[in-house]
């Protein structure tokens, strides 16, 4: 799942976890159901090392 035209993806693997969206400093990643990448997205991947399932993508 994005947002448009951001370059961050969620991939299949993502379970919903909200570990990703916990340590987003801009607050751009929604969970509803699985995560969602907003479009106050600054594709810092800062998110990206928090993912226990590698499902956040650049």
């Amino acid at each position: 799942m994005q947002s448009d035209g951001e370059s961050m993806k969620v991939n299949k693997n993502c379970v919903g976890c909200g570990q990703c969206a916990a340590f987003c400093i801009v607050d751009a990643i929604d969970i509803k159901g699985k995560a969602i990448i907003t479009c106050t997205c600054t594709d810092c991947r800062k998110c990206i090392p928090y993912c226990p399932v590698k499902a956040l993508e650049a």
